[in-house]
């Protein structure tokens, strides 16, 4: 979870808590974790701990933060999270006036030109400027922890999001985004002693470039931010030039820039970065971004942008998940706790009866928000701005007893025949990267559900196979004496357009044999003995996958259908996971078994 370091004097004067007398602190720690509970937040280290230095004064000492949601990037600053606990005890929502609209004819005094060539590598832009308040020591190390957690956490170390700070005063507009050949271009990049370097040798010699290096090393053409003279600002997401990208304590006008893959994480992260700024007395104004292409946002976009839609969730749903009737008045009210504007609304319903109105609330997110994906959203901010302690505690109504399903009953009986059959049982995490799940499998992704905002690229899909799981493992084990013999039951998931959320978790089971004795003949031999001790029967076909070998895979048939895939892994598989012995792998849908004969 993100963890965030605030300077004490900023946070409690932008969450609205004025000292006490004798320059006593504004909050108890008890008090400070309690309201701290609205931002789903909790202290990690603080001035009340008994390790503490009472030396450091208190323009100096810092609060250590850790936030238990990561659907909340808003959060992950000094300014973010002091807003939500000032709202959340009585502040006023604050007004951004500077945010553009769909349709809005607003126009900016700042433009960006973004080039097509560009397109192909690392398309979209956002920016903002802010001037007219000096930025001091806490302020800029608060913007830098800022531009890295958006970076790193919410922009996957850089690859779908990062951000650049400029000093306004050495910038001729229009600014240009452009692609380039790595070769053609040099410049001297921060931090750097020597003399200037192309792109490439950035890669392969700055350490900012040898750390994201796998960001573009593959690119024909690289992303590149110029300004209207020519002047290089950065070489996106890499590094920023020593001559226009530094600012430093004592500047004023800044220029925040952010490029990304995705345009709609982009827009949201300029619009966390501008309000927050805005709160610490910024003036913010707009940048246009007008691009050579068809963007999801159109070719002319006024950065900040509102593109958040408002979400409708019906007075009856929230009575059945929170377990009281609460007035539409009131939920307003919890929801203005949380920054959320609202209004008393009726929404079509459609039934057996043909069309009917229900009532409920129309919520809008604030500037600084995108996790409105459902009414439960709604309903979570509601329960939350109410006060948790405002619900009381109720026995369960019903007695009821737990027993095992009947997919757990038949997996253990599974357990069972594998550790009979001399494998151990592994237990691996449901998601993982595209390069493990694809890439290295030599499939297509396309096939693997995506989470839209996952937390890491580690953790980016959904499996839809063992197999990969099994062969991470092989391929750390080497120093294992052979032959490696390891299995798992457990969740997959995959795409299906027929069914009503459009895929399909199922539990399989998946095995594989790692050694010099492991081929097609021993891994069917196996294959029949599990099957007779399930009391089932199963047929094979041919089957191409690039997994396996072609001529050494089968399908698994049961009852007329394939339920599962065997073989010998692919060379090419193998190599890819470094590992250097023979594996053969089965895996197979286990629910399908528990049908009748």
């Amino acid at each position: 979870m993100p963890k965030i370091e605030v300077n004490e004097e900023a946070f409690y004067s932008l969450a609205g808590f004025s000292r006490g007398r004798n320059d006593a602190l504004p909050l108890s720690r008890e008090e400070l974790e309690e309201t701290l509970s609205c931002a789903k937040a909790e202290l990690d280290s603080d001035p009340w701990s008994a390790d503490s230095d009472k030396s450091i004064p208190f323009s100096e000492r810092i609060l250590k933060i850790e936030l238990n949601d990561t659907n909340r990037p808003d959060l992950w600053g000094t300014a973010g999270c002091a807003r939500q606990l000032r709202i959340y005890n009585g502040g006023i929502i604050p007004e951004y006036s500077f945010f553009s609209w769909p349709n809005d004819k607003k126009k900016a005094g700042y433009r960006v030109i973004v080039e097509a060539s560009v397109k192909q590598v690392r398309p979209y832009r956002a920016g903002v400027v802010a001037s007219a308040t000096i930025i001091n020591d806490p302020r800029l190390r608060d913007m830098i922890q800022t531009q890295e957690k958006l970076a790193w956490n919410f922009g996957r170390k850089r690859r779908t999001i990062s951000m650049g700070l400029y000093r306004i005063s050495r910038i001729s507009w229009p600014i240009i985004y452009k692609g380039v050949d790595p070769d053609s271009i040099s410049f001297v990049p921060r931090q750097w002693e020597g003399g200037g370097l192309t792109l490439r040798e950035i890669l392969k010699q700055h350490p900012k470039g040898k750390e994201y290096a796998f960001i573009l090393e593959q690119e024909p053409i690289h992303p590149l931010l110029t300004d209207s003279q020519g002047f290089i600002l950065s070489y996106p997401p890499i590094i920023n030039s020593n001559d226009l990208g530094a600012v430093q304590a004592g500047d004023s006008d800044i220029f925040v820039e952010l490029t990304g893959a995705d345009q709609m994480s982009l827009s949201l992260a300029a619009s966390i970065v501008a309000c927050d700024l805005s709160d610490n007395g910024f003036t913010i104004e707009p940048v246009e971004i007008d691009y050579e292409f068809d963007t999801p946002f159109g070719r002319e976009c006024i950065t900040p942008y509102y593109f958040q839609e408002p979400v409708f969730c019906s007075l009856a749903r929230i009575e059945k998940f929170l377990g009281e009737a609460i007035s539409t008045d009131d939920c307003i009210k919890a929801l203005a706790r949380m920054g959320v504007r609202a209004e008393k609304t009726e929404d079509a319903e459609y039934g057996k009866n043909g069309e009917s109105k229900i009532a409920g609330i129309r919520a809008w997110p604030p500037e600084y928000r995108n996790d409105y994906l459902h009414a439960a959203d709604v309903m979570e901010d509601i329960m939350i701005g109410r006060g948790l302690s405002s619900f009381k505690p109720e026995r369960p109504r019903d007695f009821t007893m737990g027993r095992l399903g009947p997919v757990t009953v038949f997996s253990r009986r599974i357990k069972e025949i594998m550790a009979g059959l001399a494998y151990q049982e592994m237990i691996y995490n449901y998601l993982g990267s595209r390069k493990d799940l694809a890439d290295r499998m030599q499939r297509d992704d396309k096939v693997l559900i995506r989470i839209s905002n996952p937390m890491t690229e580690n953790y980016e899909y959904v499996r839809d196979s063992i197999l990969p799981s099994l062969l991470q493992s092989e391929s750390v084990s080497a120093h294992a004496v052979y032959p490696h013999r390891i299995f798992e039951t457990g969740k997959t998931a995959y795409l299906e357009e027929s069914e009503n959320y459009g895929s399909v978790t199922r539990q399989y089971l998946g095995f594989l044999h790692a050694g010099t004795d492991a081929n097609f003949n021993t891994l069917s031999a196996e294959l029949q003995t599990l099957f007779y001790y399930l009391s089932r029967t199963y047929e094979v076909e041919e089957k191409s996958d690039s997994r396996f070998i072609p001529g050494r895979a089968a399908a698994i048939m049961y009852r007329g259908r394939s339920i599962g895939v065997f073989g010998e892994i692919h060379p090419e598989v193998l190599e890819n996971w470094g590992i250097t012995v023979p594996c053969t792998a089965c895996e197979l849908d286990v629910e399908v078994l528990l049908e009748q004969e």
